[in-house]
């Protein structure tokens, strides 16, 4: 296992915001920040399932289409449970890609690591083979795991025509037409399927730092 390094996650993050607002038109990273506030300002973080709450039971198809069940994943142990957008986001590229890393220090506190996005399985199976992640990626089509969780929001109106700018079909790569994202969340799980920590924010440019993952499993 390399070395872990603290704030090394964090500092990736920054980057490529950095790199973001240099190249992207002004109008846009204004209209991103302006939708990222309106989203915090609606308290939809504060309304989430948080520390002490029970997780949901939940059954997804993995990238290969294999039904995972979280009552098979607790018989095993902890669980980190990480909600995503999808495989077109370079801020969830760079977290999982990170979570990849971390896995073998995740695997010795006897901790299952699942990702959860709502797009379709071929986006999962995608974002797995590009990032070449040894633990399950998860297809929440329709966001109804995530929804249970209560990290579900619609994507600000305004942003849509840019994001298919970008090259995101939201539509196509999630096969629905809400346009609905689950912020970015992390949760840790005991075995008795009691949520044990979490970090969840309305910006999805922040992300867990790994390094902190391994101290919140240390206090379990």
């Amino acid at each position: 296992m390399e070395a872990i390094v603290a704030g090394e996650l964090e500092q990736q993050l920054e980057h490529l915001t950095r790199d973001f607002a240099a190249q992207a038109p002004g109008d846009v990273v204004a209209l991103m920040a302006d939708a990222m506030a309106a989203l915090a300002d609606s308290g939809i973080a504060g309304r989430a399932l948080s520390i002490g709450d029970a997780m949901p039971h939940f059954t997804l198809p993995d990238a290969t289409g294999r039904t995972v069940d979280s009552r098979d994943l607790l018989q095993k142990g902890p669980l980190v449970v990480t909600f995503y957008r999808g495989e077109w986001c370079p801020y969830c590229n760079l977290q999982l890609a990170a979570l990849q890393r971390y896995l073998p220090a995740i695997a010795e506190r006897g901790t299952t690591l699942v990702a959860i996005a709502p797009t379709l399985p071929d986006e999962s199976m995608n974002m797995r083979q590009k990032l070449n992640l040894a633990f399950p990626v998860l297809s929440d089509v329709g966001n109804r795991v995530a929804r249970q969780f209560g990290l579900v929001y619609a994507l600000d109106a305004r942003l849509r025509p840019i994001y298919a700018a970008f090259g995101v079909d939201l539509p196509a790569r999630n096969g629905d037409d809400s346009w609905e994202l689950p912020l970015a969340a992390t949760y840790v799980v005991t075995r008795g399927g009691i949520i044990a920590h979490s970090f969840l924010t309305a910006d999805y440019r922040r992300r867990l730092e790994p390094a902190l993952l391994l101290r919140w499993l240390g206090d379990l």
